[in-house]
């Protein structure tokens, strides 16, 4: 994709896509712009050597493990021996003249970050969707560029531009993908759990996903219903194991659309077990996680420099004592650090309880989260002792997730710790 703005323009670019996997390009410099380069060069698979007295702390990091070769020292003519391509992204007009005309002398194409007008190569602005790579050009206005670029990616990624990606239903090889949409605001969802959905023939999703995702699919994709409602109606797992295997095994691209992640209390590996049993290939996207998006979406991290070096997350679907949990909650209320609960609504009072008789402070302060991420989302506030009661006065209902730990008390002017 190409964009010109000048009437006057004599030439034009011609987009060339490079194939630089295993093969030497060389950077000179090591500053901001030298960074943004280095980074497209390795995702493509280039062999890069960068050539600068100093680089940012984020190439360094890069040289140590030999992801590149950083050349300590100025730009010396021959330092373009061997390579296919070259980046000339100093802060010195001089250097960078130097390297482009070394550059011209080898017929190695060359970009300068400094005078694209002097450039034998225009780096256009380049966004990745799956394995599909969309690069726009516009030498005299980058930021129109850019625009466009993202524009395309959004639409990718909404499904209003399609990539041609899904074959017709049963024509394929069937699979499934392990979903996790993250704690219920559809925006929240990952890139590539967005393109699942884009590709999919059938969706298994349950409640707790984000639902207004489904209103977006074609409809053409079948869409299951496999919630489990809390003390209410539930699909059965065995039933949605056969499910995602039947359809996959019909050629369908499956989608199974979780809350969450699907390893966190998703039953993910559940899920993942059945598929491999059958034969049926299987990935995993892993989600935002409720456990730690929630709180910090209430502006309440799980730990704190100074305050809390560890966090702990629970299932409170059954409680303290019962027969079927295999939480020790002794330990728990032993400790000094943060402590999210999950599905722990029902229970929150018998959890209270064990925490209180375990070492935990009734003053101990209590965040309580329902509807997270939604336009519903609401945040108390109370204590370990007054837990229970804050639960049924404000009619509290799952989903809710509940933090407890000094954390809570923390807001955007407290002091950092050290």
């Amino acid at each position: 994709m190409t964009g010109t703005s000048r009437s006057d323009r004599s030439e034009v670019v011609h987009p060339v896509g490079l194939r630089l996997h295993g093969r030497t390009v060389v950077v000179v410099g090591g500053g901001r712009s030298a960074h943004r380069q280095v980074a497209g060069l390795l995702a493509a698979g280039a062999v890069v050597t960068v050539v600068s007295p100093q680089v940012t702390p984020a190439l360094e990091a890069l040289a140590a493990p030999r992801w590149l070769t950083w050349q300590r020292r100025r730009y010396e003519p021959g330092d373009l021996d061997g390579a296919w391509f070259a980046v000339a992204a100093t802060d010195d007009s001089v250097v960078n003249r130097a390297v482009s005309e070394e550059a011209e002398r080898r017929r190695i194409f060359c970009a300068r970050v400094d005078d694209q007008a002097s450039s034998s190569a225009w780096t256009p602005a380049v966004g990745r969707w799956g394995d599909l790579v969309v690069g726009v050009h516009d030498d005299a206005r980058p930021a129109r560029a850019a625009v466009v670029r993202d524009a395309v990616l959004a639409g990718l990624t909404d499904g209003s531009i399609g990539d041609g990606a899904r074959p017709p239903v049963g024509t394929g090889t069937g699979c499934v993908t392990l979903v996790g949409g993250g704690p219920g605001d559809p925006g929240l969802i990952t890139v590539r759990g967005h393109k699942a959905l884009a590709q999919a023939d059938v969706v298994v999703a349950d409640h707790l996903a984000p639902q207004s995702l489904l209103a977006s699919l074609s409809s053409e994709v079948e869409v299951i219903d496999a919630s489990k409602l809390p003390r209410g109606r539930s699909m059965a797992q065995e039933q949605i194991n056969a499910l995602l295997v039947e359809h996959a095994l019909a050629g369908r691209r499956v989608v199974r659309l979780k809350g969450g992640d699907p390893f966190v209390f998703g039953r993910g590996m559940e899920e993942w077990q059945a598929c491999l049993a059958a034969g049926v290939p299987v990935e995993v996207v892993p989600g935002v996680t409720s456990a730690i998006a929630v709180p910090a979406l209430a502006g309440i991290p799980v730990t704190h420099r100074g305050m809390t070096h560890e966090f702990l997350v629970v299932s409170g679907h059954v409680p303290p004592g019962h027969p079927q949990s295999l939480v020790d909650w002794a330990a728990v209320g032993r400790l000094r650090g943060t402590v999210v609960v999950l599905m722990g609504v029902d229970t929150a009072q018998a959890i209270a309880d064990s925490l209180l008789e375990h070492g935990r402070a009734p003053s101990t302060p209590v965040a309580i989260i329902s509807d997270g991420s939604t336009p519903n989302q609401r945040v108390l506030r109370t204590t370990l002792a007054g837990l229970f009661a804050t639960l049924v006065e404000e009619e509290i209902r799952p989903p809710a997730v509940w933090v407890v730990g000094d954390v809570v008390g923390l807001d955007a002017t407290s002091r950092l710790g050290r």
